[in-house]
């Protein structure tokens, strides 16, 4: 037996169905904040990623998949989505529309070779949003307020904001020389990962785990101590429409994230939730002002973020609350060949009208037929057969309270659409099987 690739997933109905509610939420958040939807290829040139998120970055150091295709070209899978939508822009010169910023949101799947965890695969899924061609800090501040407002409309609780801001160029190359200063001598005290970092990418040092209580890096100079004036203001700015929006937050000194494009502000958002396990980060982001001149674009300032979805739905395992119905409204069945033709006509125009129709497709007898209306949870079933399609009718029957009666053909439609309404509103308000007070 041939085998899916380990750090793959089949996604099954029953799990498809939590990925398309997830969709939706992330379409109808993205709307509200303007932000329109941009498809990018899956695989792009090697450089591209080398160049736009670091040499030196883990991602691209260890986590790649980088291939040679049949035209000799270096090509990589994409490992996140932001270089693959700057790369769109600069080619497109998308620039040059005067409607900026350029606001964009992705849904898709990324691929990094790394080691598979609960909620983490080689082949991930990531939501993310860009905002390109504006300075001003309360782009941050949206950013992160959209970023909050989706969380939210999952319904996720305990949802908490981390902050930090590691400059402009002038500043982060300051704060990098200063930390190389002060780590130079007591690097040896750090963990293996650490001492590498040192050499390749010291700002990670600050983010590691395993020497997060160490006293070498709880006394290690942060980011804000070099901020020059300017930006300073800038992540002032930013707190304070934070605080216009009550967007709560946290601001955390060390934090920096793992990719090397960003400057000005970075953020985190977390939520304690036991499906999370030990990691609560679902998703975080920043700005990034030099990519795009570093891609050959013009000067193009830009702040985004992404989430990884895996990861949302992990969150949404928290929250209590009730699946979604995946029943057919009713299933047709059909007494002989004869009828079968107009059978097909009555569903077709059922589902015209926005009705989930379904019948047998296996020959299978009458009550097997029955049988298979049961497990589909149909609401009613349609029989129909060569009496009633001479007379013109159809016999209906509710399946749950097992009435059953005689409806003209032409009236179907509206005798299913009046009664599937009256059992959605058949719970008096104080039914258990509600749990909560219906409206």
């Amino acid at each position: 037996m041939i085998a899916k690739i380990k750090g793959t997933q089949d996604f099954l109905p029953a799990d498809t169905s939590k990925w398309q509610d997830l969709e939706r939420v992330i379409a109808n958040v993205s709307a509200l904040y303007n932000f329109r939807e941009i498809r990018t290829p899956v695989f792009e040139a090697s450089e591209l990623y080398h160049r736009g998120v670091g040499d030196t970055t883990d991602i691209v150091k260890k986590e790649t998949y980088d291939f040679r295709d049949r035209g000799d070209r270096m090509v990589t899978l994409r490992p996140e989505g932001t270089a693959g939508v700057v790369r769109a822009v600069i080619e497109n010169k998308l620039y040059a529309d005067p409607s900026l910023p350029l606001k964009y949101y992705y849904v898709g799947p990324m691929f990094r070779y790394e080691r598979p965890q609960k909620g983490r695969y080689r082949q991930f899924h990531q939501f993310g949003a860009e905002a390109m061609g504006s300075l001003l800090p309360q782009t941050d501040a949206e950013l992160i307020a959209y970023a909050v407002t989706t969380l939210r409309a999952l319904r996720l609780p305990n949802v908490k904001v981390k902050i930090n801001s590691l400059g402009a160029k002038e500043s982060k190359l300051a704060y990098r020389e200063r930390l190389l200063r002060y780590l130079e001598p007591v690097i040896g005290g750090l963990c293996p990962d650490c001492q590498q970092r040192f050499r390749d990418n010291p700002l990670r040092v600050l983010d590691c785990k395993a020497d997060r209580e160490n006293r070498i890096l709880v006394d290690a100079p942060k980011p804000l101590d070099d901020l020059s004036e300017a930006d300073r203001k800038h992540f002032e700015s930013v707190l304070g429409y934070l605080d216009a929006m009550h967007v709560e937050y946290a601001v955390d000194r060390t934090l920096v994230r793992g990719l090397d494009y960003y400057t000005h502000t970075v953020f985190e958002l977390e939520a304690n939730l036991p499906t999370l396990g030990a990691q609560a980060t679902l998703g975080g982001g920043g700005r990034y002002n030099d990519l795009v001149e570093t891609l050959d674009g013009p000067a193009f300032p830009a702040v985004g973020f992404a989430f990884g979805m895996e990861r949302l739905l992990l969150a949404m395992e928290s929250v209590s609350a009730s699946p979604r119905d995946e029943s057919v409204h009713c299933f047709v069945i059909a007494l002989g060949d004869a009828v079968r033709p107009k059978a097909m006509e009555l569903m077709t125009g059922l589902r015209h009208g926005g009705l989930v129709v379904d019948a047998d497709f296996m020959d299978r007898p009458l009550k097997g037929q029955f049988k298979q209306a049961e497990r589909l949870g149909a609401a009613f079933t349609v029989i129909l057969g060569e009496a009633e399609a001479e007379a013109g009718t159809v016999n209906v029957k509710n399946v749950r309270t097992g009435e059953q009666e005689t409806v003209p053909q032409t009236e179907l439609y509206r005798y299913l659409v009046e009664h599937l309404r009256a059992l959605e509103h058949a719970c008096d308000g104080s039914c258990e099987a509600c749990g909560d007070e219906c409206h």
